[in-house]
């Protein structure tokens, strides 16, 4: 199954977590924070949103990062996503 988001949103992929602060502690899985570092998997076609003509900013294969508490987590064929609006991505990570 393949994910086609509508309108401005974007489907990111979550980064994993760090195992290791950088002192060198291992956490454990509760210990670690979620990060808010993903891959854009699929990208909107844009077009006009609420009156507003919105040009997608973001493309397939971007690293960006987006707000704390963004989007809808959607689990599809064992792995999980997030849907967000392409203004609740905050930068691109080059």
């Amino acid at each position: 199954m393949k994910l086609s988001p509508l309108g401005d949103r974007v489907v990111l992929k979550q980064l994993e977590a760090e195992e290791t602060t950088k002192s060198g502690i291992v956490l454990p899985g509760q210990a670690q924070e979620k990060p808010q570092q993903a891959e854009v998997v699929a990208v909107g076609p844009g077009g006009v949103v609420d009156g507003k003509e919105i040009k997608m900013e973001v493309a397939v294969g971007d690293k960006v990062i987006y707000s704390k508490y963004a989007g809808t987590e959607v689990k599809l064929d064992g792995e999980e996503f997030i849907i967000v609006r392409q203004n609740d991505i905050l930068a691109v990570v080059k």
